[in-house]
């Protein structure tokens, strides 16, 4: 099960890497163009050269950021197929789009006869696209290789994925349509809950919202808190100055420490833990999301770069979020955000009447990011636990692992010829350092054979599994076996 949530993990990375800069542009549009995120309070308006230039950076960078389910499914199609091949991608969004299609609000209407659960406003959300992805790479792998009678000879092979994929989505269609309206009523439930409960509510309802980011079930807790599902309108109220001073902004103010100073730490803590061919490597991504979060307040670039790879640290950062918002509440300090709690929103909503010591947030954000940044590196050293740049397959010596050969053609052909040929080969996938491969008959495989090639060394986790270490040109022999195969 670990395995599979790790491989899970790092199929997010490839859509979870084009998040930061989205997020980037809608922070400096906010700031050009403010109006379009408070609504015109505190003396801003709309109009004008910069607020246009603020606008444009706004829809560009929300072009992707506002679509993360439909990068979600397409990301895990491709990274959970065996062979990442774009056909499984197709997949994942015809999986997507038959599934947010039929369990649309209007479409459960039309159904039903009757007025759609309020659960279907919300159907587009990123459980969806990962529950998507798997059913497109799970339809992929199974029949990508299907042959079907000459008359429906058409259909053969990739071309029957996205058929069966249809099918396979209309069924997930009819159990979400019981399970979905279930799981969505009983979050706003229990947000309901928590709003006797004071500071400690706030905390519990941010340990809640974390916990439910992967899932992107947060939106239900959220409707409950920002909007008026519970008659809370905190959001609104904070903005539109219809809120009560002191109060309002409550389920708003605890997100800001931890966006902007606790997860860039926690940045920090992954680079500074991670091994050391492996660095340069992961700094990129980490620096990026790390300003991403502290400017702008988005944080599902750092999220998704460990929630699957290490779980129980996710959990220890959703219980860290939780504490943050629950002290910070009890405090006399009132902020609200209309995107999310970044540096922009920070300054931007400090100008509204219904801010309440919202400087203070600096000297607490401060001390928040020491706490994640010691939490993080010692709970990642004492567990072992697999953040970017620690998994299994990037140990230092496979990085510098260096092909006596550098004919990659003949390089794939001696690991193939020593796998037991094409025949005994029955996927072909490679990590960052190795070739996976799966097998039908372990007692073909020659190892003396494979290291003939002037590989770093060869790991056979089981009797259907070897693993070929090559080294960073993995890719390139990658390539040539699948052209032999």
């Amino acid at each position: 099960m670990m395995k599979f949530f790790q491989r899970l993990g790092k199929s997010l990375m490839l859509p979870v890497a084009c998040l930061p800069v989205c997020g980037i542009l809608m922070g400096f549009g906010y700031i050009l163009a403010p109006a379009a995120m408070a609504g015109e309070v505190a003396g801003f308006t709309s109009g004008g050269v910069m607020y246009t230039i603020g606008l444009f950076l706004i829809k560009a960078g929300g072009a992707l950021i506002d679509n993360m389910p439909w990068l979600f499914a397409i990301g895990v199609a491709v990274g959970m197929s065996d062979d990442n091949d774009g056909t499984a991608g197709l997949a994942g969004l015809v999986s997507f789009l038959m599934i947010t299609t039929l369990l649309n609000s209007g479409t459960v209407a039309g159904l039903t006869g009757k007025d759609a659960d309020p659960a279907f406003g919300k159907i587009v959300n990123q459980f969806v696209g990962i529950i998507a992805g798997l059913i497109g790479s799970g339809c992929y792998n199974k029949f990508k290789g299907t042959k079907l009678p000459d008359a429906l000879s058409f259909f053969s092979g990739k071309r029957a994925v996205a058929i069966v994929t249809a099918v396979a989505s209309i069924a997930a269609s009819a159990v979400l349509f019981v399970v979905w309206p279930i799981v969505y009523g009983v979050l706003v439930s229990v947000g309901k809950t928590f709003l006797g409960w004071g500071a400690v509510g706030a905390g519990v309802y941010a340990f809640f919202n974390r916990l439910l980011i992967p899932f992107g079930l947060h939106h239900a807790l959220n409707s409950v808190f920002w909007f008026d599902v519970a008659e809370i309108n905190d959001l609104k109220n904070f903005w539109g100055n219809t809120g009560v001073f002191g109060e309002t902004g409550m389920y708003m103010t605890g997100f800001f420490p931890f966006m902007m100073f606790g997860l860039p730490a926690a940045c920090l803590a992954m680079y500074h833990t991670a091994k050391k061919g492996k660095k340069k490597e992961v700094y990129g991504l980490l620096a990026s999301a790390a300003f991403c979060s502290f400017f702008t307040g988005v944080t599902e670039p750092i999220e998704f770069s460990f929630m699957f790879l290490a779980p129980g640290l996710y959990v220890v950062h959703a219980l860290l979020a939780g504490v943050t918002a629950a002290i910070t509440v009890a405090l006399p300090i009132r902020a609200g955000f209309s995107f999310s709690g970044g540096a922009v929103d920070l300054f931007l909503c400090s100008f509204t009447p219904l801010a309440q010591n919202p400087w203070l947030l600096i000297p607490i954000g401060i001390a928040v990011g020491i706490i994640y940044y010691i939490v993080f590196r010692a709970v990642i050293s004492a567990c072992k636990l697999k953040t970017p740049g620690r998994e299994d397959d990037d140990t230092e010596t496979e990085m510098k692992a260096v092909l006596a050969n550098n004919d990659f053609t003949q390089v794939a052909k001696i690991v193939l010829e020593g796998l037991g040929g094409k025949a005994n080969v029955k996927s072909l996938d490679n990590c960052i350092t190795r070739l996976r491969m799966e097998i039908n008959d372990y007692t073909k495989v020659d190892e003396k054979k494979i290291k003939s090639a002037g590989v770093a060394g060869i790991i056979r986790p089981s009797k259907t599994s070897v693993q070929v270490i090559i080294g960073t040109k993995v890719q390139f022999v990658a390539d040539e076996m699948k052209k032999m195969l």
